[in-house]
């Protein structure tokens, strides 16, 4: 591919990614996929939920990050779901500062209600989609994130010629 067709089709795919990124994140969505998963839970909370069941044992700090949140918001968010019966917090085997967060039975349940749910929900979007190409895009997504997780900060910076 040439050097103008690539840039055209990395900008057209980062434009997709936003696209989606802006749909799972509509607030109406949400309350949509609770509503379908029979599940009463405030949607600040969910989204929380489901880092953990992701990314678990996980700590606040670094859930704070991936959920693009502030620190003191997250803590209290997750000190909620702790309340609920939903997670369940720990020391760090690794560092007993941090307390980690864990899924307990009931949160599982939860995040189980939620899969299926979504699982529902998505069905008629890739109705019309052959095994393969689902499976395709499951594993370019994944090649793409992997990529990702390997950078360095470094290469993210600009590339200037010399």
């Amino acid at each position: 591919m040439t050097s103008r067709r690539r840039q055209v089709a990395m900008r057209h795919l980062h434009e997709s990614i936003v696209d989606l990124i802006a749909l799972i994140n509509l607030p109406q969505r949400d309350d949509v996929l609770l509503a379908e998963a029979g599940v009463t839970l405030d949607r600040a909370l969910f989204p929380l939920l489901v880092g953990i069941q992701r990314f678990g044992p996980i700590g606040v700090g670094e859930l704070a990050d991936r959920a693009g949140r502030d620190y003191t918001t997250v803590s209290r968010q997750v000190a909620k779901l702790a309340e609920m019966g939903l997670i369940e917090r720990r020391p760090s085997p690794v560092d007993r500062r941090v307390n980690e967060a864990v899924l307990a039975s009931a949160g599982r349940r939860v995040t189980d209600a939620l899969d299926a749910a979504r699982h529902r929900l998505n069905a008629a979007a890739f109705a019309e989609w052959s095994d393969r190409d689902l499976g395709e895009l499951d594993r370019l997504l994944r090649r793409y994130v992997e990529d990702l997780l390997a950078m360095k900060p470094e290469d993210f910076a600009p590339h200037t010629e010399r």
